[in-house]
């Protein structure tokens, strides 16, 4: 497994952390707290982190613009003003189903936000993927347990999910222009090595980088399915991976203690942190989300 220079941008443990995305404009990171209704602020220059309580669990944000975020929460999605942290219901999802929560999620290049969701037991087939696409949520894949490593290859026409339980990365073609499928997915990968296929981001070059949770690394694949790399990560249960930095050359990597007793928490010192890997590569900027035409 590859060692990268690696540093502690948060060192606050969070119970699951996942979905970090950057806003380059004004070099800020976010990530959740799912389990504990937390959102994180990092500014990656200074190192300056803050935490804001939401009230409800919450998995994933797309920028719609300067002063706004759409927040993927556990039943619905919430328009949140930067200035004040004040949310606004856009639209329900799943809300009158108390036994499913939001999950991994991901803005495609159109401006169309792929959100997943699952059980919050990770009820077999409880799950399912949406889209939300010009102000309408439109179900794309049900009967998923664990949806994850949602992302898109550069030029929009390519899309990647994996359900965790079944440790499969999917590869379906889609429409450039509005991030919608265009054929059934098929199996790219599937990961026989220890871990599961949790978040994944796409670089510059179109190469999948996905969080391994439960053996502390990332891994980075072909748009062939190749494994390239391995990085190690110093929490064995790494959740979701987001290029960061002015060039976007850095990976914020978040991490969970979830399901980990005393001893596991012991032998792993770094569980729930979150970190930054320089993994001499480039990311892409994340695109807005786009709640209309």
């Amino acid at each position: 497994m590859e060692q990268v220079p690696t540093t502690v941008l948060c060192a606050e443990r969070c119970h699951l952390g996942e979905g970090p995305t950057y806003d380059p404009a004004t070099d800020t990171a976010w990530w959740f707290d799912i389990r504990e209704g937390l959102l994180f602020e990092a500014r990656i220059a200074s190192g300056e982190v803050r935490r804001h309580a939401l009230g409800k669990m919450a998995s994933a944000l797309g920028r719609i613009d300067d002063a706004r975020q759409l927040i993927v929460a556990e039943d619905g999605l919430y328009v949140r003003s930067i200035a004040d942290g004040a949310l606004s219901l856009y639209l329900p999802l799943e809300a009158d189903n108390p036994a499913t929560r939001s999950n991994d999620s991901r803005v495609h290049p159109s401006g169309t936000f792929w959100i997943g969701t699952m059980g919050r037991k990770a009820e077999r087939g409880l799950g399912a993927i949406y889209a939300l696409h010009r102000g309408e949520i439109i179900r794309l894949f049900p009967n998923i347990t664990i949806p994850n490593a949602i992302c898109f290859a550069p030029d929009g026409s390519v899309g990647y999910f994996a359900d965790t339980d079944e440790n499969v990365l999917y590869r379906v073609v889609l429409d450039p222009e509005t991030g919608l499928p265009r054929s059934m997915p098929d199996v790219l990968l599937r990961r026989r090595e220890p871990g599961g296929i949790d978040g994944a981001i796409v670089d510059a070059e179109g190469l999948i980088w996905h969080a391994c949770w439960g053996a502390g690394c990332v891994d980075v694949y072909s748009p062939y399915g190749e494994c390239l790399r391995s990085i190690a990560v110093p929490a064995s249960q790494a959740s979701c991976p987001a290029f960061v930095g002015p060039d976007l050359s850095r990976l914020l990597v978040t991490s969970a203690w979830q399901d980990m007793d005393a001893a596991a928490k012991a032998a792993d010192p770094g569980h729930g942190q979150t970190f930054l890997l320089d993994v001499g590569a480039r990311g892409r900027a994340e695109p807005d989300v786009k709640l209309s035409i």
